[in-house]
């Protein structure tokens, strides 16, 4: 019971160092109504922006998780928070238009690739399996958190003094998760590497059900990036039509938004806890059905009523975001410890690439239907953006269909699959 206390107490406190470095996270998004009218950006051009934060991460990822099988975390994991707080320092004293910002937003992605995959090989390391859907749950749903106060903190503190001083406050945030994450590594001492007679190639390349998990997890960061990257844009949209001033609808769509990503702690410990009673590929099928359905009708909201629009978004927040620990999990139990983190690595690779690609291909399709009215007051602009999302999603389950049928797939959650 001790053990257990203590292992709680260091979750929770790696939780609260990571809740403060995901302030950067999209942070950018909160304050794009401002960049765009500032700098002369079109959709397609914020949503490079969006993407190239995803390359910066797909750059450092890949490499630092794979590292994270022969080196110390400790090191890969504060060195990477440390280069995320200066890269958006940067970019508030540095960035003035399109270029500039496309630069340093990807030097701020390349901090993240090496704190959210170590710290949840760490978690992996810490929890055995019974204990783990839960433990990683609770660790993701720190990370949603974070993710959801990357847009009202800054989203506020744009609204009052500025996106610059905004992005500072972002920074400091993430010298105060540093400091948290010290105590974390007290006394921590990596697990000796471990090897396996398939080798890299048979852990990784040529283990399929490692590689179908692998493949729902890119349907789901597909859905995922692209809603949230936009999710606070489409509200300021909305806001205005509804006649609020641009900025008044930029701090209420960012609040908007983070209220509905922050769902997302909640929804991920309760279905990382669900996935050990039920199994992981049940679990991340019906959540993902679920939130494709929404990306197929969220964005023709934009000229209905707030409270629809709210209302929908409600579900598609929870839902977003939910599998997340799942995919997680479920990797952690197809693969042996002693490549974990080089399957951390191809998964960020794959994923993340999906990640990078998507809000790009949502710019494009806001502005190449950008007044298009399939019918009399309906704007097709947003929910044909918004439904391209959705083919990332229907995904997921037919590759978790072929992964329940797998006989390997018994590994996972206790037998459950």
């Amino acid at each position: 019971m001790t053990e257990q206390r203590n292992d709680t107490a260091w979750l929770l406190l790696l939780c609260s160092s990571q809740i403060f470095i995901m302030l950067v996270f999209i942070n950018y998004s909160a304050i794009l109504p401002l960049l765009k009218a500032e700098w002369g950006m079109n959709n397609t051009r914020a949503g490079i922006i969006f993407s190239v934060y995803q390359l910066g991460y797909i750059a450092s990822g890949v490499l630092l998780s794979t590292l994270s099988d022969r080196l110390n975390i400790r090191w890969i994991f504060l060195a990477s928070a440390a280069w995320s707080c200066i890269a958006n320092l940067l970019f508030a004293l540095c960035a003035h238009d399109y270029l500039s910002g496309l630069l340093l937003r990807g030097l701020t992605g390349i901090g993240m690739g090496g704190t959210y995959m170590p710290g949840l090989k760490l978690v992996a390391e810490r929890f055995d399996s019974a204990r783990r859907g839960r433990a990683i749950g609770m660790y993701v749903g720190a990370l949603v958190l974070g993710a959801s106060l990357s847009l009202v903190v800054p989203g506020v503190i744009a609204g009052i003094w500025g996106w610059r001083i905004a992005m500072i406050a972002c920074s400091i945030g993430v010298f105060i998760g540093i400091c948290l994450a010290v105590p974390v590594f007290r006394g921590y001492r990596p697990q000796p590497a471990a090897t396996s007679p398939r080798g890299f190639s048979g852990e990784i390349l040529q283990n399929r059900p490692a590689l179908l998990v692998i493949l729902g997890y890119a349907g789901h960061m597909w859905e995922m990036y692209g809603m949230r990257s936009w999710l606070a844009p489409f509200f300021t949209a909305a806001l205005t039509g509804w006649g609020m001033t641009t900025g008044k609808a930029t701090v209420t769509a960012a609040a908007i938004a983070a209220a509905l990503v922050g769902l997302g702690t909640f929804s991920t410990a309760l279905t990382g806890l669900l996935s050990d009673r039920f199994g992981r590929t049940r679990t991340v099928a019906a959540v993902m059905v679920g939130s494709a359905c929404c990306s197929l009708i969220f964005g023709w909201l934009i000229h209905t009523t707030i409270w629809l629009a709210l209302g929908v978004g409600i579900l598609y927040g929870w839902l977003i975001v939910a599998e997340s620990p799942v995919f997680s999990t479920a990797l952690t139990e197809v693969v042996a410890p002693g490549y974990l983190g080089a399957a951390m690595g191809m998964q960020s690779l794959v994923g993340y690439t999906m990640g990078m690609i998507s809000p790009a291909v949502f710019g494009w399709a806001l502005d190449r239907f950008q007044g298009w009215q399939p019918l009399p007051g309906i704007d097709g602009s947003w929910g044909l953006a918004f439904s391209t999302l959705a083919l990332g999603a229907l995904l997921g389950p037919l590759f978790m269909w072929r992964l329940h049928r797998h006989p390997e797939s018994v590994r996972m959650a206790q037998g459950r699959r």
